[in-house]
């Protein structure tokens, strides 16, 4: 078990928040809302902050500076629904996109999008070639057999398993589990990681139903600290500002909410920013609250994390209001005190 320490030195400062609209405005044809809703991940395609939603069938491609995004659609739900919510009655039926990594291939970009596996509904992957140009390919994979083999690995699922955040290194896809379930048949509910060969999830994906997931390894868990008493646990992550070393830093998000189990919404006591570095033998996690002008813990929801393109110090993170009528928002954050650094960035 790796536990986090808070780390008062290490500050995280708000410099501007933007809502996420759709440029186009709402499109009910295709049952697409004005704003974007319930922002899980977050990932760069060119110039562009990709958003994968939770509880809409959409990917937004947002412009930082202003908010504003370009929409791609993934396939309806059944009665060609794409958004999923208590009031709609149709919550269960959502994919749960929680966690989105970006590739560069030498034709494009391509967006990984990965379900949470909270329950059989959500046990699916998307895979966006050429995202964000106008021949771009999208594919929407049932992977019961890669939740099945995630799922049996215990010492990553725990007792009620919730992806949350994904990155690639090397030749691996790492996860990232959220401990926010329940205990059920003697185990408890974990904060950890797993990786899987990435090669062998690719060829997974292309033939899932004549190719073999790969299994995955290297298990690691961590208990993450608390915010006003209540336990902080994995949102998303991502490599520090492009790291590609073999033991590259790593930045993530992690919220202290009160759920019943993966698949319900609780209140929310706050979220943290947090670093784990691996550059030395072992592993050290520390993190930041996100705090208000008392110090106290801000009552948001952080769920995705991007690291910025001006220097080693601004990260974007989005926030989810559990709100479906309310848009999700974008937040400009400034890193300030003692956070390590790759190497080469200052």
């Amino acid at each position: 078990m790796i536990h986090a320490q808070y780390d008062p030195a290490l500050l995280v400062h708000l410099v501007r928040q933007v809502p996420l609209r759709y440029a186009a405005g709402a499109d009910h044809a295709l049952d697409r809302p004005a704003h974007v809703r319930a922002g899980s991940g977050l990932a760069w395609v060119g110039e562009r902050l990709a958003v994968v939603q939770d509880d809409a069938n959409f990917i937004a491609l947002v412009d930082p500076a202003t908010g504003l995004a370009l929409s791609v659609v993934l396939p309806a739900g059944a009665e060609g629904k794409r958004q999923f919510d208590v009031g709609r009655g149709n919550k269960k039926q959502k994919s749960d996109l929680e966690a989105l990594v970006s590739i560069e291939e030498p034709n494009g970009s391509m967006l990984l999008a990965i379900g949470s596996g909270s329950s059989k509904r959500r046990e699916h992957v998307v895979t966006l070639e050429r995202a964000g140009q106008t021949d771009e390919t999208l594919a929407l994979i049932e992977a019961p057999a890669l939740y099945k083999a995630l799922r049996d690995a215990t010492d990553f699922s725990g007792s009620d398993m919730n992806i949350e955040g994904a990155l690639i290194i090397g030749d691996v896809l790492r996860l990232f589990g959220r401990g926010n379930g329940k205990v059920s048949k003697h185990r408890v509910p974990l904060d950890a990681t797993c990786d899987l060969h990435w090669p062998s999830v690719l060829a997974y994906l292309a033939a899932p139903h004549k190719q073999l997931p790969p299994k995955p390894t290297q298990f690691r868990q961590y208990e993450l600290g608390e915010a006003d008493g209540v336990r902080l646990t994995f949102t998303d992550a991502t490599l520090a500002w492009g790291d590609r070393s073999a033991r590259p830093l790593v930045l993530y998000t992690a919220a202290a909410e009160c759920s019943p189990d993966s698949r319900r919404d609780g209140a929310v006591a706050g979220s943290a920013i947090g670093v784990l570095d691996s550059s030395a033998d072992g592993a050290v996690v520390r993190y930041a609250l996100l705090l208000d002008a008392q110090e106290r813990p801000l009552p948001l929801k952080v769920e995705g994390i991007a690291c910025g393109s001006a220097d080693s110090r601004q990260i974007f993170v989005v926030l989810d209001v559990d709100d479906p009528d309310a848009p999700s928002v974008l937040c400009e954050l400034r890193l300030d005190g003692p956070w390590p650094r790759p190497n080469g960035h200052a």
